[in-house]
């Protein structure tokens, strides 16, 4: 058999054979990334978040996914530092993390990313000074009330919208960067959105979109720092769903089951990719479409 299929190869051309080289090359490349994609998301056991330091920080913990993870970290063991501008909710779930994991301890820092953001800064510095911050969620944001176009955006949204997705995040990682980098160690998770990295455009949302590519291109650099420093994304349009009345279903979850498995995941990137696997149909189909689009555009 193996000598029929040695002769048969032989006595092709050479173009052939090189295309039939490419092919292999190609299908083994394909197979290696399913079998890791498999490893990673249904083998491989969770990360100890304890390895990158015993303090986590949350930016907008009150509510949605900033909240689940505050629970989910609290139940890793880790301590908390939760920074948010309404000091009443921070207490509220400080001490309702506390009635379930007693050990841990926790610190509030009152910050309105869209206010007086070096003071506020300034006061998570303070906090967490001389802790070992390991962990940094990157949850707080700021979307559109309702979707509206480009020239529709008001000063006071714009200006949010860039304070604190941008300016916000990037200064509050510029705070907790430092002491990672001289430890060797840390993690940092930005609660990213597909309307930046998934859908082609998203003409409703687009300073919200620009804002959140920021994000993305920035912490994708940062990587080369050679941090153990897994920057994470999901799909800022989960944080509301904890509000929806819709019910569950297999398209829709409870923000702390999407939590529950992203924490320890331990892959560079989870973008509707891992936990929010099932909306990579409609990832597909708009990637497939963009050209489309483009040339209607283009056309018109």
């Amino acid at each position: 058999m193996a000598e029929c299929i040695y002769h048969q190869l032989k006595s092709q051309p050479t173009w052939i054979l090189i295309l039939l080289s490419l092919g292999s090359i190609s299908l083994l490349k394909l197979s290696f990334s399913i079998i890791i994609w498999v490893y990673v998301n249904f083998i491989r056991p969770g990360k100890n978040l304890k390895k990158y330091g015993s303090w986590a920080l949350i930016t907008g913990p009150t509510d949605g996914i900033g909240k689940a993870f505050a629970f989910q970290l609290a139940r890793k063991g880790l301590n908390l530092v939760l920074v948010g501008r309404n000091p009443d909710k921070l207490k509220e779930v400080s001490e309702s993390i506390k009635s379930k994991s007693g050990s841990t301890q926790i610190k509030n820092v009152v910050v309105d990313f869209s206010g007086d953001l070096d003071d506020g800064v300034s006061r998570i510095k303070e906090a967490i000074e001389g802790l070992d911050v390991g962990l940094l969620i990157n949850n707080v944001g700021v979307s559109y009330p309702y979707a509206r176009f480009f020239h529709e955006v008001d000063e006071k949204l714009l200006s949010d919208l860039i304070k604190v997705n941008i300016e916000g995040t990037t200064k509050v990682t510029q705070a907790v960067l430092p002491a990672m980098v001289k430890r060797k160690k840390g993690a940092i998770v930005n609660i990213g959105s597909g309307a930046a990295i998934v859908i082609p455009s998203d003409p409703l949302y687009s300073v919200y979109a620009a804002t959140k590519a920021s994000q993305d291109a920035c912490m994708w650099s940062t990587r080369i720092v050679g941090l153990m420093c897994n920057v994470r994304y999901l799909c800022t349009l989960l944080r509301k769903w904890h509000q929806s009345k819709g019910r569950l279903s297999l398209f829709r979850q409870q923000t702390v089951t999407l939590v529950q498995h992203c924490v320890g995941l331990g892959m560079n990137h989870v973008a509707l990719r891992t936990g929010h696997i099932l909306f990579c149909g409609l990832w597909l189909i708009l990637c497939l479409s963009r050209p489309l689009m483009l040339g209607v555009s283009s056309s018109a």
